[in-house]
C-alpha cells in the first residue's frame, strides 16, 4: 500500500510548493511568502508528499508533493489560510487528512476556535467544511481580486472540548477508512496526530 506522509514543510520543497500552489490557488502565494511561514512560530505549514516507494516509474510528471495546507495561531483563533491538493489526487480524503491535521494542531495549540474563507461558489469545499462543523458567520465582498467573487467567512468553534475531541476521533476513523479505500496508508511524525494515526501492524 502506497504511503503518503504529512509533515511540516521545509525549505527544500519551497520551489514544489509553489507549482502546487499555482496548480491549486493560481498562484495565492510566492516563494517568499512560503519561505516567511516555514519560519514563522505561529504558522503551521503541513505537506502531504508521496513516499518514494510510491511514486510512478512510467510517470516521471507525477509529483511527490500532491497537497499544502496551512493555519495561523491568532490569540485563540486558527486561521486556516491554505488548504490544497493536487487536482490528480483530489477526492481521495488526503483534504479531509489535512484538514483534521490543523484541527489536532489547533487543539494541541490551546486555541478555541478556527476560522475560514472559502468561495461562494466553491460547494465542494464548502461541502467538506460542513461536514467537520464550520458554520457560515459572514460574507467578505469582493474577496477574490481574480474574480471579485466573494468569500463566506465560516466557524468552527469549542475546540478544546472533550465533544469535539471525540468527534476528531470519529473523522480521523471515517478518513483512515476513506485513505485506505483509495489504497492510501498515512504516516506523520506530529505529535498532536499521533493517538489518530493506525498502529503498525505486527507480521
Amino acid at each position: 500500500m502506497p504511503c503518503v506522509e504529512l509533515h511540516p514543510l521545509t525549505t527544500q520543497h519551497l520551489a514544489a510548493v509553489v507549482r502546487l500552489d499555482q496548480l491549486c490557488f493560481g498562484g495565492l502565494w510566492t516563494q517568499e511568502g512560503y519561505q516567511r511561514e516555514v519560519t514563522s512560530p505561529n504558522s503551521d505549514l503541513l505537506m502531504l508528499q508521496r513516499s518514494l516507494s510510491s511514486t510512478s516509474d512510467d510517470d516521471p510528471s507525477d509529483p511527490t508533493l500532491i497537497g499544502v495546507a496551512c493555519c495561523w495561531a491568532i490569540l485563540d483563533e486558527a486561521h486556516i489560510t491554505l488548504l490544497g491538493i493536487h487536482p490528480r489526487y483530489q477526492r481521495q480524503g488526503l483534504g479531509q487528512a489535512a484538514l483534521l491535521t490543523l484541527l489536532s494542531l489547533a487543539r494541541q495549540r490551546g486555541l478555541q476556535w478556527a476560522t475560514l474563507e472559502v468561495r461562494d461558489s466553491n460547494q465542494a469545499a464548502r461541502s467538506l467544511y460542513a461536514q467537520y462543523d464550520f458554520q457560515d458567520v459572514g460574507r467578505r465582498r469582493r474577496y477574490y481580486a481574480d474574480t471579485g467573487e466573494d468569500a463566506l467567512i465560516l466557524w468552527c468553534k469549542n475546540l478544546q472540548t472533550d465533544e469535539f475531541g471525540d468527534r476528531l476521533q470519529q473523522r480521523w476513523q471515517q478518513v483512515h477508512q476513506r485513505l485506505q479505500k483509495h489504497d492510501w496508508q498515512l504516516t506523520s511524525s506530529l505529535g498532536a496526530i499521533a493517538p489518530f494515526l493506525p498502529k503498525p501492524s505486527r507480521s
